[in-house]
C-alpha cells in the first residue's frame, strides 16, 4: 500500500502476458510455465490492463527496528520519504476510526531503484496475536536467495533473529538441489534463506 505514491507501479519483473511461459526475469528457477486453460490465453490476448508487483506490506510492533534488521542482514534499501498517515480517507480504507500508520519502504536488492519494496508499517492501533507458524492459513513468508546459506542465517541471529528449523539440502524434482532454511525476523516473521545449487 504505497500510500503516498498513488498510480506509481513498481515492477517485479513484467511477464509479457502474449507470451505465456516467458521467463520472468529474476525469479530464477521460478520462472512461469505455459498455461493449458484456454480462457486464461484469451484474457492475456486482450490486455485489459498492466499488472505488475508492487510490495509486500509487514506490520510490526516497532517498524524502525524491523527496517533496520532488514536493512543491515538482507541489504534492503530504505526509499524515502517516510510515511506519517492519517486522515479521513485512511480511516475508510482500513476501517479503522482515527488510524495513524507510520512506517517506510524498503527496496528489495537486485532489482534497482524501481523494483518492489518491502512496506514496513507501524499501527497506533495494534491487534496483537500469538504468533506465526510456518503452516499458518495465509501469506506464509517471504524469502532471499543469497550466495552463502550459513553466513547469511548468523547475521539474522547476530541481528535478533531466530531459527523456525533445521538448515537442510533438499531436491526439488524437476528443478534440482537446494540448500535452504526457516528463519524469523525480531518480531517472528518468517524467511526463507535459499541456494539454489549448481
Amino acid at each position: 500500500m504505497d500510500l503516498n505514491s498513488a498510480g506509481r507501479v513498481m515492477a517485479l519483473s513484467s511477464v509479457d502476458s502474449d507470451a505465456p511461459g516467458k521467463k520472468a526475469q529474476g525469479l530464477g528457477r521460478h520462472a512461469t510455465r505455459p498455461s493449458t486453460n484456454p480462457a486464461i490465453h484469451h484474457r492475456s490476448r486482450r490486455r485489459d490492463m498492466r499488472i505488475t508487483f508492487s510490495h509486500t506490506n509487514i506490520v510490526a510492533q516497532d517498524w524502525k527496528r524491523l527496517a533496520t534488521f532488514y536493512t543491515n542482514v538482507f541489504g534492503c534499501t530504505p526509499q524515502p520519504p517516510e510515511r506519517d498517515l492519517s486522515g479521513d480517507w485512511l480511516d475508510r480504507l482500513t476501517a479503522i476510526d482515527s488510524v495513524h500508520i507510520q512506517g517506510i519502504h524498503l527496496l528489495l536488492p537486485g532489482f534497482g531503484d524501481t523494483g518492489p519494496t518491502l512496506e514496513i508499517f507501524q499501527y497506533d492501533q495494534q491487534d496483537t496475536h500469538a504468533g506465526k507458524a510456518i503452516n499458518t492459513f495465509g501469506f506464509g513468508h517471504i524469502a532471499f536467495a543469497v550466495d552463502d546459506v550459513d553466513a547469511c542465517l548468523q547475521k539474522v541471529l547476530n541481528h535478533g533473529g531466530s531459527t523456525v528449523g533445521e538448515t537442510v539440502h533438499g531436491d526439488v524434482g524437476g528443478l534440482g538441489a537446494i540448500h535452504l532454511v526457516y528463519a524469523k525476523d525480531p518480531e517472528g516473521n518468517i524467511i526463507e534463506i535459499q541456494k539454489w545449487q549448481d
